[in-house]
């Protein structure tokens, strides 16, 4: 339309040109120089009115003509590439050796022979508690052990040469015997008044003080810690139970001291916790430097799903259409500059990082619509941002 009003306003504008010719030569041939000039103001008058009827004209062209302009998108060519799916959770850091020392006998604390902070071996004394006069029962009592050990071996020996009665060898057997329990026990008990070690470790808090009087099981004594052993645990949801395993990697970011690890699962829990249903996992990790402490709060993403040569695109492209069904757009070129959008039904796994899996409906090579791909209708005319 627009051109058949040019081609209308041009064949005009040569009639008009064309008739006006014999006078524009004549003037020139009379050599007026006044009236030569003032045909051209004339003409040039002439052509800026119809410069400015043609501007309207296209105007009103331009803003009544539908004329569809390509949408402008941003695209991307899909490649294959690994996708990870993680399970993330929050866990504590714990340890196994992490002990409150108690009174295993009452009376009062006489020595401490640590200091905090002393690192100590398994076995090694930490504390001495007042026996009461307990090691000199066990010294009387020793001394009745030997003695009735002897008395024993000398019966047995009578017994064995046909020399006394039976009943003399069973008493001596018995009373050795009754002696040396009961030393056992005096010991055992002597034995609780010195508090060892149990294990290797650190001595991270003196919580009694000598002079004071503890009672067993009620007064806590000296606080020990092994940072070397150290493990997260974290709680699943028992839905992931059949992909979380034994050797399953695990990321664990624990942010207060900003530090990162990467390991294995080392025990699944066979125990679903009723009251979340869930169960429980445990993650060693190391601790070289010492910073990683007990009770710390860690992020846990568990590896539950791996897929090797998946496709995947972003998940903030994916539409959904009224069937239900998940819809993209995928770029076919027409030209040099444009090309159509066509929208292809796709079928979707996981979804982990603003990234989903593509089970279907894609394949590599395939040039995905990525800005824009919100505002598009099938076949639409696009152009690929530069």
């Amino acid at each position: 339309m627009k051109k058949i009003f040019l081609l209308i306003i041009f064949i005009a504008t040569l009639v008009s040109c064309g008739g006006d010719q014999k006078s524009v030569d004549s003037l020139i041939e009379s050599g007026d120089l006044s009236a030569i000039k003032t045909k051209r103001t004339e003409l040039n008058q002439q052509q800026r009115d119809l410069k400015a009827e043609i501007d309207k004209l296209n105007e009103y062209i331009d803003s009544h003509e539908k004329k569809e302009r390509p949408a402008l998108i941003t695209a991307q060519e899909i490649n294959d590439t690994i996708f990870k799916h993680y399970v993330e959770v929050q866990g504590n850091v714990e340890t196994d050796q992490n002990v409150v020392l108690n009174a295993e006998y009452s009376g009062v604390l006489t020595n401490i022979y640590v200091k905090e902070g002393q690192r100590v071996s398994k076995g090694q004394r930490l504390a001495k508690i007042d026996d009461g006069g307990l090691s000199s029962q066990v010294a009387q009592q020793e001394a009745q052990l030997a003695l009735a050990k002897t008395t024993f071996e000398r019966q047995e020996r009578l017994w064995e040469q046909k020399i006394g009665s039976e009943i003399q060898y069973l008493q001596a057997k018995t009373n050795y015997e009754a002696a040396k329990n009961t030393t056992n026990q005096l010991r055992s008990q002597l034995g609780k008044t010195i508090i060892t070690a149990p294990f290797s470790g650190v001595i991270d808090d003196i919580i009694s003080d000598p002079g004071q009087v503890v009672v067993p099981g009620q007064t806590p004594i000296i606080r020990l810690v092994n940072l070397s052993d150290m493990y997260v645990k974290a709680s699943i949801p028992e839905t992931y139970l059949t992909n979380i395993k034994k050797g399953t990697r695990v990321e664990v970011n624990l942010a207060s001291i900003n530090e990162n690890f990467t390991g294995t699962v080392r025990q699944v829990s066979n125990y679903i916790n009723p009251n979340n249903r869930s169960f429980e996992i445990q993650v060693e990790i190391p601790n070289k430097n010492g910073n990683v402490k007990p009770n710390l709060i860690a992020t846990v993403k568990v590896n539950d799903y791996t897929a090797e040569n998946a496709i995947t695109i972003p998940e903030n492209i994916l539409q959904e259409n009224a069937a239900g069904e998940t819809i993209a757009y995928i770029y076919k070129p027409v030209d040099d500059s444009t090309g159509v959008a066509k929208r292809i039904i796709i079928e979707t796994g996981l979804s982990y990082g603003n990234h989903t899996e593509v089970k279907s409906g894609l394949k590599k090579g395939d040039t995905i619509i990525m800005e824009g791909a919100k505002t598009l209708r099938d076949g639409q005319k696009v152009t690929i941002k530069q």
